[in-house]
């Protein structure tokens, strides 16, 4: 993969194989888990992993924002800012369940350009940039070019599913399937594993800027539920959501959606 970003991908491919180190010292389901304010579980796997992806990613001159340390706001002033999770889908790893992953993303003046996805219990590792589109297992990867829903694949957010709050789009001509790690959802909407993914709650740019960057290099279509584009690295993290798709599927999936989509007035809830 030659690019302008070649050293880019250089760094994150270095940096989710150190991950990947790390996480051969524990078993899903078989971990000590805490909880952080809010009820947000955090594992030793957790605070280890975003040890070496910071030792890995970060040089002079960028800015690190991550759900596992303490945010520096000088990051501000950074045209290059990483944005990670280091365990995306914690819940799912305490569970044991196979849908959590590694997501590091690189924001450059607010734009997610490159990101990689790295999921321990599958074996998936999906890597790109704007410049050089997206490798998955290191074969090029294209999104979904369905015009319609009519048969698609629609992930959708296990927790919210089970709220009860894809009720409304459920009996549909397409498939619905929870699951965890919203970054490991858009990472397989980018690579073409899946033709939708939506989340109907806020997320914090760490949890969809490496799977946003991964979308948006693949040629699809993604957008915050303000159907704006994505703008990161700024002073709250917090964002409406997000959605994406095959680049065909932006109108269908629009109009699925309308009626459900946030005012710009109430699109800043509390993170869930």
């Amino acid at each position: 993969m030659t690019s302008s970003y070649a050293d880019i991908l250089e760094r994150i491919q270095c940096a989710l194989d150190a991950a990947r180190v790390v996480f051969r010292r524990f078993t899903p389901g078989e971990i000590e888990t805490e909880y952080k304010a809010g009820l947000d579980p955090v594992t030793e796997a957790d605070r280890a992993v975003d040890a070496v992806l910071r030792q890995n990613l970060l040089r002079d001159g960028e800015g690190w924002l991550s759900e596992e340390s303490a945010d520096d706001l000088s990051r501000l002033d950074k045209s290059r800012v990483w944005v990670v999770d280091p365990l995306d889908g914690t819940r799912e790893f305490v569970l044991g369940l196979p849908e959590f992953c590694v997501s590091i993303g690189l924001v450059e003046n607010g734009k997610p350009v490159a990101g990689g996805i790295y999921n321990p219990a599958t074996q998936e590792t999906i890597l790109g940039s704007i410049a050089s589109g997206v490798l998955y297992n290191g074969k090029p990867a294209h999104p979904s070019q369905r015009e319609t829903l009519e048969g698609a694949l629609i992930l959708a957010s296990r927790s919210e599913v089970k709220r009860g709050e894809w009720q409304r789009f459920q009996g549909g001509d397409f498939e619905v399937r929870a699951m965890g790690s919203v970054a490991y959802k858009l990472a397989l909407v980018a690579a073409g594993r899946a033709d939708v993914t939506f989340t109907l709650t806020p997320k914090n740019e760490w949890d969809v800027a490496a799977g946003a960057a991964l979308v948006a290099s693949a040629g699809g279509f993604v957008a915050t539920l303000d159907t704006v584009p994505l703008h990161c690295n700024n002073r709250n993290p917090l964002l409406s959501g997000l959605m994406a798709s095959g680049p065909r599927l932006r109108e269908p999936l629009l109009a699925v959606l309308a009626g459900h989509l946030p005012t710009a007035a109430s699109s800043a809830g509390p993170p869930r």
